[in-house]
């Protein structure tokens, strides 16, 4: 750490301390396997110092992931770059790019609902780092305006890969039961076959969590704000309805709330979606057979179903409304 001067804390994460600090000397050789740095003295970064509770246990798996993800996926302009590993004491510390703020503080400090020219430019972004991980067979699985960082440009990137996983292109691989739910905000962006326990998913359950992102930043809050894994089922149904067993075969009939009906949204409650968001896009997403009917490969054209969102108004984001970490 001696190659760093700290400037102040930004956060705390799953692992450790998020600290930003500038680069203040070159590094010297640390007798330990880096990953080759591409820091320049005087550039500010954000250091992310990970623990290791018993050395015995080794890296955490998160960590890891993190690792590797980001590895796979060097030099695009919508996922944060991973600059160095080095250790640290009784554990390493990974150094990324520093990035201004966040999307979840863009949205807390917002006196009102973003207006849709900068939803418009989020989204865009959002979807071509999607599409970018997609295509190098990583599904995020933890997608949320948290983990979405803002530059001092308005630049969105995509951070926090510790629960990606490489998936199969044909579906087939069985992931463990994902559990790391305890969050309220990771919750809230959570396709439902994830809070169902499901084990054979694909790259949909990314997009589910794009429609809950962008849903909340044109109607400012939460579309699916559950307190545990039945509430948030619940949110869902209340929105969405009850799925047929032709839409969920395995699950279709046993998904079911007291507090929501068993018939379709359109037929028994056609508001709640519009008052929750007055976009159709998201609602193409959160849809209950989202996960293998929607293609990121155009992501960058506007959507044929939303031109006149699409094209309202022009990328820029100002970036005088950023909050500072």
């Amino acid at each position: 750490m001696d190659q760093y001067c700290i400037l102040g804390r930004i956060g705390e994460g799953a692992h450790g301390i998020v600290f930003k600090a500038k680069h203040v000397e070159p590094r010297k050789e640390l007798g330990w396997h880096c990953l080759p740095s591409i820091l320049q003295t005087g550039e500010i970064v954000a250091l992310k110092k990970v623990a290791l509770r018993r050395l015995e246990d080794g890296i955490p798996n998160q960590a890891l992931r993190e690792i590797k993800a980001l590895q796979e996926m060097e030099d695009n302009q919508y996922v944060v770059q991973l600059k160095a590993v080095f250790p640290h004491g009784a554990g390493f510390v990974l150094a990324f790019e520093f990035m201004l703020s966040d999307l979840a503080e863009v949205v807390r400090h917002a006196q009102r609902p973003l207006a849709q020219a900068q939803v418009k430019s989020y989204l865009q972004m959002l979807l071509k780092g999607v599409a970018f991980c997609h295509a190098n067979n990583i599904v995020h699985r933890d997608l949320k305006p948290a983990n979405l960082l803002i530059s001092a440009s308005g630049q969105l990137k995509i951070a926090d890969f510790g629960l990606a996983r490489v998936f199969s292109p044909d579906g087939s691989r069985l992931y463990t039961h994902q559990v790391a739910t305890s969050s309220l905000p990771r919750r809230w962006y959570r396709a439902p076959e994830l809070l169902y326990g499901a084990r054979q998913y694909d790259q949909g359950v990314d997009l589910w969590a794009v429609g809950c992102i962008m849903g909340e930043l044109l109607n400012g809050s939460p579309l699916f704000p559950g307190e545990n894994d039945i509430e948030q089922l619940c949110c869902v149904l209340r929105i969405l309805g009850t799925p047929s067993p032709q839409v969920w075969p395995v699950w279709g009939s046993s998904l079911s709330c007291r507090t929501t009906t068993r018939s379709p949204l359109r037929n028994r409650h056609p508001c709640p979606w519009r008052r929750c968001c007055p976009m159709p896009l998201p609602r193409h997403w959160t849809c209950w057979v989202s996960s293998s009917s929607t293609l990121l490969a155009g992501a960058s054209q506007p959507p044929s179903y939303v031109p006149s969102f699409w094209n309202s108004a022009s990328d820029i984001v100002d970036t005088q409304k950023i909050p500072r970490h």
